[in-house]
């Protein structure tokens, strides 16, 4: 059995307010447990987007009747609400930027990123989705506003690269890799179909050997969990994203047992890094034990995500999540939720 700290993903999307039939807080952060993350921070482009106090303090309100994990939330903006940054510096882990299309049509130009950088407190990082054609920009800009850059789900040898040699330069990025574009490619999306559909979107097989041939490179990894229902990822007007928390940690467990990575990377990449660039204090008595040699098959109808569904449906994996305990109280053991609603904390 093996024991760590508990599991930090900074990258997940609950839906609510607004969409809670694909998720809520309590179907997320159960969906968490079951994938041994003790907190996550939720993304501010909700159908309502998360772009002033009002809003934030309205999704606080519902998320702690709820919630079984602790959560933290990021803040969001389009460029035009500057004066709300002082009331919720201190009530949110981060402010989150779109430059790149993706779901909910929440993106700005890098003019208005600048505008942002430029007043955004300097301390707490600006999250970005900001793929190869503006990153190098994006980099430039948060560079010479002194701010903190956290390049979210990096997908190609480009991008890791134009990170990589940023670091080198001095400037102060990190960037995350979800675990779809660790272990799925572009020829997966032809057999997945909408199921496969994200942004980023998937990438060559070379893209997906250089990010695992420079894991050193990388930061976090983060799930991206973006749940959608099976009806609309079938319709017309296929969403973005695929839900994740409850996946992670059992592919990189199979990725130890095959000798790519190790129970360490897995604990600097989920937990430690984290924990330091977000400012996250998590208690010494939460943690979660591992069968690292428990051998299972993923299925859609044994998720505990609202969406019933994964894009590694029917995949064999080696290594479960046995008990998970938050602040000293057993919450998750041999696949039962003992949580109660609102046992979680929101985190600052």
């Amino acid at each position: 059995m093996i024991r760590l700290p508990g599991l930090i993903d900074p990258h997940v999307h609950f839906r609510t307010p607004g969409q809670e039939y694909k998720e809520d807080f309590l179907t997320g952060t159960s969906a968490a447990l079951a994938g041994g993350y003790t907190t996550i921070i939720d993304m501010p482009n909700n159908l309502q987007p998360v772009t002033t106090l009002q809003k934030l303090e309205e999704k606080e309100k519902i998320a702690q009747k709820q919630i079984i994990c602790d959560v933290g939330f990021y803040f969001g903006s389009l460029g035009e609400n500057l004066h709300e940054f002082p009331n919720v510096q201190d009530k949110v882990l981060g402010l989150k930027m779109y430059l790149n299309q993706t779901t909910g049509n929440f993106v700005v130009d890098t003019k208005i990123f600048q505008r942002v950088c430029e007043s955004w407190p300097v301390g707490k990082p600006i999250l970005v989705h900001a793929e190869e054609n503006i990153l190098p920009n994006i980099l430039e800009i948060a560079y010479q506003t002194n701010q903190k850059l956290h390049v979210c789900h990096v997908s190609s040898r480009i991008e890791l690269q134009t990170i990589i040699t940023a670091k080198e330069k001095g400037y102060k990025v990190t960037c995350g890799v979800t675990p779809h574009h660790l272990f799925l490619s572009e020829e997966d999306e032809q057999k997945l179909g909408p199921f496969g559909r994200m942004r980023p979107p998937l990438r060559s097989k070379k893209d997906v050997e250089f990010l695992w041939s420079h894991l050193d490179n990388i930061d976090i990894i983060e799930s991206d969990h973006a749940p959608h229902t099976k009806e609309e990822k079938l319709s017309d007007k296929s969403p973005f994203g695929v839900p994740g928390l409850e996946t992670t940690l059992p592919l990189l467990l199979t990725a130890v047992s095959q000798g790519k990575l190790t129970i360490v990377d897995i604990q600097r990449l989920c937990s430690d890094n984290p924990s330091k660039i977000f400012g996250i204090q998590q208690d010494e008595n939460t943690k979660i034990e591992i069968d690292e040699n428990e051998e299972w098959t993923i299925k859609n109808e044994n998720l505990f995500t609202k969406c019933k569904w994964s894009p590694f449906d029917g995949w064999k994996v080696k290594g479960r999540v046995e008990k998970v305990v938050l602040r000293g109280s057993v919450v998750f053991e041999k696949g039962t939720l003992l949580a109660k609603p609102g046992q979680g904390r929101i985190i600052t």
